[in-house]
């Protein structure tokens, strides 16, 4: 009786280790703080994923930069280190110039021609291409639209933006756009700019609303100009071997949430930005709606003109085809 129990209880643990181990663990890291919009995308992965695949995937959400910036988050993707990376689209447009496209400045008049275009056929073509990097596209989340803000002045024409020290991510076409603009624009992670804006090192910035408000930019900017000046999705991407491992089910898990998890977190911030403009104003930030939008289509035309002349326009005429 006692040799029976014996192995009943050596059989259970045996079953326990082998459930642990057939558990799959992935670390899902992104930029921002845990009161932005990306971590209410990656709370509905961790939590869908987890219950759809009961409890065979577990999801570890890593917020606000703690597995490194953008460019060290795609590393480690591509590496393996992190399994799935939530960044602006921007960080790509070295390794992916067609992708550079989605970020021109002014390409998307609203967010639902973004959306068509991005779900559509020109935004597959760049999710698949993401797998020559060893990475698999799985979806473009919502950052939103660029907005530019300072300490000197309401932006509302192209030429208020000469002079300004103004902090730039990756993307070169937003580069290129501030210099025409006579800007002096500085590349900066974004874990750093709340620092670089307190101390002087620059005095201006462009984010989507959101992420104004949730670095808390409101704190050491005055001036919050809706400049609107590009769309700037996110894409989210995961370690391409580790999603090959993955059952066919588990794979279907994946996709089908994060479609879900971009498609929720697109709404839900449709639906909290005027909230969020709202409170940058109850913060303190003097908020100018009137900008002169036309005036800075026209000054940023040699922006388009440098991209198509180096990349061509065959990127921006799939797009275009993709709104009609």
């Amino acid at each position: 009786m006692k040799s029976l129990l014996k192995l009943t209880l050596l059989a259970s643990t045996i079953a326990l280790s082998s459930n642990a181990l057939a558990t799959t663990t992935l670390k899902l890291a992104h930029a921002a703080p845990e009161s932005d919009l990306q971590q209410d995308l990656s709370l509905f992965f961790k939590k869908e994923v987890e219950a759809r695949s009961n409890g065979e995937i577990k999801v570890n959400v890593y917020p606000q930069g703690q597995l490194g910036s953008d460019k060290q988050m795609i590393d480690g993707s591509r590496a393996g280190i992190v399994d799935l990376a939530m960044v602006g689209l921007n960080n790509y447009n070295g390794l992916m110039p067609e992708s550079a496209a989605f970020t021109l400045p002014f390409m998307f008049p609203d967010r639902q021609t973004a959306y068509k275009v991005l779900d559509g056929e020109p935004g597959k073509e760049v999710l698949a291409n993401f797998e020559k990097f060893g990475l698999k596209g799985l979806g473009f989340p919502e950052n939103g639209y660029r907005n530019m803000t300072n300490n000197e002045k309401p932006i509302r024409l192209p030429s208020d933006v000469k002079g300004l020290q103004m902090r730039v991510n990756g993307s070169k076409a937003l580069n290129d756009m501030f210099n025409e603009l006579g800007a002096n624009p500085q590349q900066l992670p974004v874990s750093e700019l709340y620092t670089a804006l307190e101390t002087g090192v620059v005095d201006s910035q462009d984010h989507p609303i959101s992420v104004t408000l949730s670095f808390k930019f409101d704190e050491v900017q005055k001036y919050l100009s809706l400049t609107q000046h590009a769309y700037s999705p996110l894409v989210l991407t995961m370690n391409l071997r580790k999603f090959d491992k993955l059952t066919e089910e588990e794979q279907k898990i994946i996709e089908e949430v994060s479609a879900e998890a971009v498609a929720m977190q697109r709404e839900l911030s449709i639906q909290k930005e005027d909230k969020m403009i709202a409170q940058l104003e109850a913060n303190g930030m003097q908020v100018n709606r009137d900008v002169d939008g036309a005036a800075f289509q026209q000054a940023i035309q040699p922006v388009w003109s440098a991209y198509i002349e180096k990349n061509g326009d065959v990127m921006i005429n799939k797009i275009k085809l993709a709104t009609k």
